[in-house]
């Protein structure tokens, strides 16, 4: 059995290093990459456990690497940071493309707390500048949270007009509703009208002026966390596939703890991260040098995560100590 041996690596939080034999090399996961070693009967008893590396330096294979069919192939920083860049460079022309009509309707999946919703929301405030000068209202609407199907049909009839945008954030509920994945489906239907029909009577719409059938001629994003492409709802599968059909869809490929970090150092070497904390550019390094070193046993691994621990830098000198109280996993590392 081939070994290697681990200079930095973790498992279940707990560092770990020395060398192993080896199960199964180098692979990507959700949470990055990571080897699979014989645990020796040191990681409560289990003969296997899988160890998270950082990349290609933080191990070295004995006698050379291991003959397998699994893909050896690992990305760079820096590749993994220009794939991030083009993402959200993407994200921004498409939103463009929307406001424009270009297109008609988008779907952008990530995980949470990357800036999905920061770059969408940036270029309708740019778009829309003119109307807030000018005291009109707003050619776009944020919807968060819970929405009813009338109350889809009234917002929507409300951003019916070209080069109005409607953004549902994290409004996935909306999606496994039948009734309202059928209005949404109409108002994103490929064919040169668009009408949408409410077929039951509503004081609600007769209320605020809103007629029974409407040409739908806005565009639609959807920004949610679920990867359309691995869920296995069968149910929620169905749906999403007839929603995806109809839009564009872009994955800002944000899928390990890595991308993630890198993700959160790319925004903070802008100079974009902490830009309202006014602390000096040493104490912006240690915050993230701090979650870098522990985000296996961070509750999350977001740009909201960095700002949190930044608001504790105005609490106390020690905000490390107050970070792994609020911001971990109650497990030492």
């Amino acid at each position: 059995m081939n070994k290697v041996e681990i200079k930095n690596g973790t498992y279940r939080g707990v560092e770990v290093n020395g060398v192993f034999s080896l199960v199964k090399p180098v692979q990507t996961g959700t949470k990055g990459m990571f080897l699979t070693v014989q645990g020796q009967g040191q990681f409560e008893g289990r003969d296997k456990i899988r160890v998270l590396v950082d990349n290609k330096d933080s191990f070295e294979y004995i006698g050379g690497n291991p003959v397998t069919d699994v893909k050896q192939d690992v990305e760079t920083d820096e590749q993994i940071i220009k794939r991030i860049e083009e993402r959200f460079q993407i994200l921004e022309d498409m939103t463009k493309a929307t406001i424009n009509s270009d297109v008609r309707a988008m779907i952008v999946t990530g995980p949470p707390g990357v800036g999905k919703s920061f770059g969408v929301e940036t270029e309708l405030e740019k778009a829309s500048l003119f109307e807030q000068i000018a005291g009109k209202g707003l050619k776009y609407e944020v919807v968060k949270g819970a929405m009813t199907p009338i109350g889809l049909y009234a917002t929507l009839y409300k951003h019916a007009d070209k080069n109005h945008v409607l953004v549902f954030d994290d409004c996935d509920i909306i999606l496994l509703d039948d009734l309202s994945l059928n209005i949404l489906k109409a108002a994103l239907d490929s064919g040169k009208r668009r009408r949408i029909h409410w077929n039951a009577d509503s004081s609600k719409l007769r209320n605020e002026g809103i007629p029974n059938s409407f040409d739908f001629k806005g565009g639609v994003i959807f920004i949610t966390n679920l990867n359309f492409e691995t869920l296995k709802s069968k149910r929620l599968k169905d749906h999403l596939d007839a929603l995806q059909s109809r839009c564009h869809y872009l994955d800002l490929t944000l899928n390990t703890m890595r991308d993630k970090i890198l993700r959160i150092k790319q925004i903070f070497n802008k100079g974009d991260l902490f830009v309202d904390y006014g602390f000096s550019k040493e104490t912006g390094d240690d915050i993230i040098e701090f979650m870098d070193q522990n985000k296996t046993r961070l509750r999350e691994v977001s740009l909201r995560m960095a700002l949190k621990i930044a608001d504790l830098t105005k609490v106390h000198k020690n905000w490390r100590a107050l970070a792994e109280s609020t911001c971990m996993y109650n497990r030492k590392a």
